[in-house]
């Protein structure tokens, strides 16, 4: 006999109490705990167990990717879309999430008999509106309002498309169990039935899931577990220009990004994203540094900019957009103690241009030297392009992809390369151009700033 069994769960981790709480033991968020219901089923077997099998006698398949026609998108992805596989994407609202994967389909639909397009949040009228927006009228482009996730899993079996798309997992819900569409239950029951729906019928599904006010994707972090690959869509609304990166991905590199830019008929794909970044960088002023990154497996060449100057108050303010905050203080630190520098009085203000976000170390020494060319106002010449990691004691450390780095810059028409000499001594080719390996932050200063 069925039981309804009553708990509260946490909606920003997941944590269960047999009571409420006002305040999490486990994340410690304050009035997180909901009110949920589950029903237990006695004496009930579970189906479909696999039997155990050695290594050695199981064939492996090679994957089948099927292209977008988005090269950004197929890029982030790994090369396509493998069958069976769950796709989740994230982003802020309106970033353009439901765009990119309406123009998906249009191309997906073209290599299958039908795709299915799952929408909890609009209406059919609607998305024909955006589709028209967008240019595309399929009729292998079938649409769907449904809510159920039973309700769901029935059509797709029925019609057996080539892909889904459901849109969003926040608004689906299951009748087996009696909580609120988009609490943490539903969101991890109907997240896990489509990964084992796409598993058992090889149909690859893409998730669409809002994002909370910190950026991550609402509900459970098992959420995240339990896909096959994870991508968020980064950007400011001030900027057209959208990243879509690559958080988790079980067929292909992350940290891998594609770049798009909104405009009135969709998402346009970004090809060469080093020159839209560096096309109006100011030439001859300070504190303006261009540094080679390494997003994936694609080299970007992105500018740094910097803003020293005495501050007003008391305590001097530091300000940081795309490269994290608390990296900044620690080179500010390292320029005073080991170059000499004084900051203690001053405000330092970065900006990576472009809406982009950094995080792999190269972009220390960036960072270092447009710092120092504000300060002492100073420009760096504009054919120059430096990376490298600096620690704590002032040295330039060696970072990977060099050469992958120096060939992008070569592109561009960038002369002249500053990095570690550990970096300087592994290079098999300079592309033409002229580099410089220093040892330290003051050897850096001395090679873009000439003092």
């Amino acid at each position: 006999m069925a039981k309804i069994k009553t708990f509260f769960q946490c909606q920003a981790c997941g944590y269960v109490s047999p009571k409420w709480l006002g305040k999490c033991p486990d994340c410690g968020e304050w009035n997180t705990l909901v009110e949920e219901k589950k029903e237990s089923r006695q004496g009930r077997r579970p189906s479909g167990r696999s039997e155990p099998q050695p290594l050695n006698t199981i064939t492996s398949g090679k994957e089948k990717r099927t292209t977008t026609g988005i090269k950004e998108l197929d890029r982030v992805l790994g090369g396509g879309v493998v069958a069976g596989s769950v796709i989740l994407v994230g982003g802020d609202p309106g970033i353009g999430k439901s765009t990119v994967l309406m123009q998906a389909m249009a191309g997906l639909s073209k290599k299958y008999e039908s795709a299915l397009y799952v929408s909890g949040e609009e209406s059919p009228e609607q998305i024909k509106m955006r589709a028209e927006r967008l240019s595309i009228d399929s009729d292998r482009i079938i649409l769907l309002a449904e809510t159920s996730l039973e309700g769901i899993i029935d059509t797709a079996s029925k019609l057996n498309p080539g892909v889904i798309v459901v849109d969003s997992i926040q608004t689906m819900y299951t009748e087996e169990i009696f909580s609120a569409p988009g609490s943490v239950g539903q969101v991890r029951e109907c997240a896990a039935r489509l990964m084992l729906f796409a598993k058992k019928s090889g149909i690859p599904v893409f998730i669409i899931g809002h994002v909370t006010k910190e950026g991550a994707i609402a509900g459970p972090r098992v959420l995240e577990h339990i896909v096959d690959t994870v991508l968020y869509f980064e950007g400011d609304r001030g900027h057209p220009y959208r990243i879509l990166r690559t958080v988790k991905n079980r067929f292909g590199s992350t940290n891998e990004i594609g770049v798009f830019e909104m405009t009135d008929a969709g998402l346009s794909e970004i090809e060469n994203p080093s020159e839209l970044f560096l096309a109006e960088r100011p030439l001859n002023v300070s504190g303006s540094t261009v540094i080679a990154s390494i997003e994936g497996t694609r080299p970007l060449m992105v500018e740094i900019q910097a803003l020293v100057s005495p501050t007003t108050f008391g305590m001097p303010r530091r300000t940081s957009i795309g490269v994290d905050f608390n990296r900044v203080n620690l080179l500010a630190a390292v320029l005073e103690k080991n170059a000499g520098l004084h900051l203690g009085g001053m405000d330092i203000f970065i900006n990576v241009v472009g809406g982009l976000k950094i995080i792999e170390p190269a972009i220390d020494l960036g960072i270092v030297t447009t710092i120092a060319s504000s300060l002492r106002e100073i420009p760096i010449d504009p054919k120059v392009f430096m990376f490298g990691e600096v620690g704590l004691s002032g040295e330039i450390r060696a970072v990977a992809h060099a050469e992958q780095r120096i060939k992008e810059a070569a592109k561009i028409g960038f002369k002249k390369a500053v990095m570690s000499r550990t970096n300087q001594g592994r290079l098999k080719e300079f592309f033409g151009l002229e580099v410089f390996g220093v040892k330290d932050v003051e050897d850096a200063l001395e090679a873009t700033l000439g003092r």
